[in-house]
């Protein structure tokens, strides 16, 4: 098969599209022909990395993938040849205490799609059956590439872990992002009011077209000062943060007394700082989270049947443009979800 791989790093032009191997498939596992397969910034992160790290066998990477059932191993049951699939983006064990309690990302061996095993950057992959969601009808497979990643890590902030409530107001920073186009959408769909954040304004039409009720250029303005002007000098009840950094500490002051900030990423930086007193007195929350559950998945399912969900395409490349389409991330050119083809 034809994948795009990398042996080392040390830049965009570590991705390699060659020829690799066809996966082995177990008695256990279900083989899929990968029908597209959205970036995320695992890619970002492997292209930015000190030139230098090699790896025991070359990574392919891609943890956001759609595609056609090609082969089922002989102890599989429930999956049938032929069937259109989007998958899981993560693999756990099963048998842990987590795992049995419905709570898989927490796992202690949890692991992406391309990140402790082959993902879906290549013309056929390899998963367990668990790991196999059919794709809604209504959605191409470009569509279905850029759903599970980036909705199942927005429900689980939003919906799980801030708990957002109708009539309450959101922040949602980097509003052109992936999770953040699901953000914006997953907020409306409960009846949140949205402000979102963005470095242009084009992405912010983009944004208000998505639903997004207000709108602050954080290049241009300071963004708790914006927040705050909008809501009438009380701030928002749920910040949707994954940029860390200097945003960080904005995001902060933009929060109302007894607000919750919910986070899964630092692409900006690990650092931030805030003003401990503050936060205590204003009786604020602080929320991590990191992915979410397949039973989470399958709650965002309905939703993109119905179209009151839908995934945000940006641009579609060849497999064997893999550098041009790392380089579109890393530019943060997108809206959206980049989706590579084989």
């Amino acid at each position: 098969m034809k994948a795009a791989r990398m042996h080392e790093t040390g830049g965009v032009d570590k991705f390699v599209y060659e020829d690799a191997p066809d996966p082995a498939v177990g008695p256990n596992d279900v083989l899929v022909r990968v029908r597209g397969c959205a970036l995320n910034h695992l890619e970002a992160w492997a292209a930015k990395a000190p030139a230098g790290m090699t790896f025991p066998e070359p990574r392919i990477l891609g943890s956001d993938v759609a595609g056609v059932v090609e082969a089922v191993g002989s102890a599989v049951s429930g999956v049938e040849v032929g069937s259109e699939v989007m998958l899981q983006p993560a693999v756990s064990c099963g048998l842990c205490q987590a795992c049995l309690g419905g709570r898989d990302n927490m796992c202690p061996q949890y692991r992406l799609l391309g990140q402790g095993r082959d993902g879906g950057l290549a013309e056929l992959i390899v998963v367990p059956p668990e790991s196999v969601i059919p794709k809604p009808e209504n959605l191409s497979f470009e569509e279905a590439a850029s759903v599970p990643l980036v909705f199942l890590t927005a429900w689980h902030m939003l919906i799980t872990r801030a708990q957002v409530r109708h009539g309450e107001t959101v922040l949602v920073n980097a509003a052109g992002s992936g999770v953040g186009t699901a953000g914006i959408q997953i907020a409306k769909l409960v009846g949140a009011r949205v402000i979102a954040s963005a470095g242009s304004e084009p992405k912010l039409a983009r944004a208000r077209e998505l639903g997004a009720d207000d709108t602050v250029n954080y290049s241009t303005s300071d963004l708790a000062e914006e927040v705050r002007r909008l809501t009438d000098g009380r701030g928002v009840d749920v910040v949707f943060e994954h940029v860390g950094g200097g945003l960080f500490e904005g995001s902060v002051r933009a929060l109302a007394r007894d607000g919750r900030l919910v986070t899964c990423g630092a692409t900006a930086g690990n650092q931030a700082t805030l003003s401990i007193t503050q936060f205590f007195m204003s009786h604020q929350t602080l929320l991590g989270s990191f992915m979410g559950t397949k039973a989470e998945l399958l709650e965002v399912v309905p939703y993109l049947r119905t179209g009151q969900l839908r995934p945000v395409v940006d641009k579609v490349y060849p497999l064997s443009e893999i550098q041009a389409a790392v380089q579109r991330m890393l530019d943060r050119e997108q809206f959206g979800k980049i989706v590579l083809v084989p």
